[in-house]
């Protein structure tokens, strides 16, 4: 039977995967001399200093230009805010965020859109996170513009704020190489679960958005699109304006499946790559928005009569006592570099699992219950336990409609876990390892190349939910995107 030739994505996919045969050769030196500034410069705007209004107002403050600057002002600071500033050994400093980022690169930048409130005027603004300002370097009224660009998404036709993210390649690529596609995107979705739950905090809905006009987007930022390109839009509903309390909509469009490439040398992956799965048409052909209504969700994999089942259902972990401490432990956040070895209890477990699969469980406690995620239904997970309490040792599928762990391997895996992580001790030391994983072939028949793109940035949104529960539980949790791709089940990421 005559094999389907790969479309980009998977070509993509395969060529960028670590394998140990191979792994030796891709290496290569840093330029030291030309690592990347993780902050852009304009040379001209205006400025809006947003450290005096970080501290939040009284309930009772009465001057709505200053009560909307501070929203936004923790909004920004909790979502990719400069959080800490670390002195090196050759005297540089390395700037950590709220945000987690592969590295420490930090290859997102983040904008600011106004169609006019009391604070902004209309405009488009730059969040300088080395000083917490917005810089404004356009001001005229972009907004007829971005929603030709969206494809006239509702969620524009009654909001005045949203949010842009880009990535800004070479800031990764500088590392990473052509892999580095994947880790900017995880990296977007980190940022993306910050903005959700800071936005629970502060009296927001973002709606983001990755189906868009790519070019037109990155042309209104006025951005170079070989340096840095728009990955998500994000529609700012305020939910103290009873007209910005809007309807959820899929944010995810198709776009084409390439399998008629070049040959691409390396180095010129990640670009190819990113040019192939954008979408450039009119959206002829797509069909218009829809509501995110609930559908009829696929069955649960690895159902099998003899699989042993666990359930996971718990208490939610309990923020209402002390809301402060969500936004706390976002400003906190930092990865662990080193684990004890200690057990995780079954318990703490289950609490890590439901605050990051299960949202509708705190909508009680004021927090975002249903955040925008592009499609769950193409990440699977599967946890590869070592050491928790009240747990046999094995390799785990999680079902999050059942709420239960099926196992589907019986072992401690530790010592292939830690050949697996390319030889580092978290993957040996921790006492439980979370797999995102994906059917690539499966998504991109629903979405084309551009799928790619949804299914990291869910990753990552995901991976902050459980990072932030971990550090909120005084847990050590850290990420990685460096492993053995085709040592572990098919496309994990």
């Amino acid at each position: 039977m005559t094999e389907l030739p790969l479309s980009i994505a998977q070509h993509y996919h395969d060529r960028t995967k670590y394998d140990p045969d191979t792994l030796g050769a891709k290496s290569h030196q840093l330029d030291w001399e030309n690592q990347p500034v993780p902050f852009k410069e304009y040379k001209i705007g205006a400025t809006i200093d947003l450290k005096p209004y970080l501290k939040k107002e009284p309930d009772g403050g009465k001057d709505v230009a200053r009560k909307g600057l501070n929203r936004l002002s923790r909004l920004l600071f909790c979502t990719y805010g400069l959080t800490a500033k670390l002195a090196t050994m050759t005297g540089g400093q390395i700037y950590l965020r709220s945000a987690p980022s592969a590295g420490g690169l930090y290859p997102a930048e983040l904008y600011l859109i106004s169609k006019g409130t009391p604070q902004l005027p209309p405009g488009l603004y730059n969040y300088q996170a080395g000083n917490h300002s917005l810089i404004r370097f356009w001001d005229s009224d972009v907004w007829p513009a971005l929603q030709a660009a969206t494809f006239w998404h509702p969620a524009l036709e009654h909001t005045r704020l949203a949010i842009a993210t880009s990535a800004v390649f070479f800031r990764s690529a500088w590392r990473y190489q052509d892999r580095a596609y994947r880790r900017i995107f995880l990296d977007t979705g980190h940022l993306l679960g910050n903005l959700e739950l800071a936005a629970s905090l502060t009296d927001y809905r973002p709606h983001p958005i990755a189906g868009f006009h790519d070019d037109a987007l990155n042309e209104l930022l006025y951005l170079d699109p070989t340096q840095e390109s728009l990955i998500t839009f994000i529609p700012l509903a305020d939910l103290l304006d009873i007209d910005q309390n809007l309807p959820k909509y899929h944010t995810a469009l198709p776009s084409a499946t390439q399998t008629d490439y070049p040959s691409i040398p390396d180095g010129e992956l990640l670009d190819y790559c990113h040019q192939a799965t954008k979408i450039n048409s009119d959206k002829t052909g797509i069909g218009g928005w829809s509501l995110s209504e609930k559908e009829e969700p696929e069955e649960d994999k690895y159902n099998f009569p003899f699989c042993s089942k666990v359930s996971t259902k718990t208490r939610p972990i309990d923020w209402r006592t002390n809301l402060e401490g969500l936004e706390n432990t976002i400003l906190k956040r930092r990865s662990t570099r080193a684990y004890s070895g200690a057990p995780l209890s079954f318990d703490e477990l289950k609490a890590l699992l439901d605050f990051t699969y299960h949202s509708e469980h705190y909508t009680y406690q004021n927090l975002d219950g249903y955040p925008d995620f592009f499609d769950l239904e193409d990440i699977q997970t599967f946890i590869a336990v070592s050491s928790v309490t009240g747990l046999d040792e094995g390799c785990y599928y999680y079902a999050p409609k059942a709420e239960e762990l099926r196992q589907v391997r019986f072992k401690n895996f530790r010592r292939e876990l830690h050949y697996l992580c390319l030889g580092q001790d978290l993957g040996r030391d921790a006492s439980a390892l979370v797999f995102h994983t994906a059917d690539l072939k499966k998504a991109i028949a629903k979405y084309g190349d551009r799928v790619y793109r949804y299914l990291h940035l869910d990753a990552g949104h995901l991976g902050q939910r459980l990072n932030l529960a971990a550090i909120y539980m005084g847990l050590g949790v850290s990420g990685s995107g460096g492993f053995f791709d085709d040592r572990r089940p098919k496309w994990h990421f």
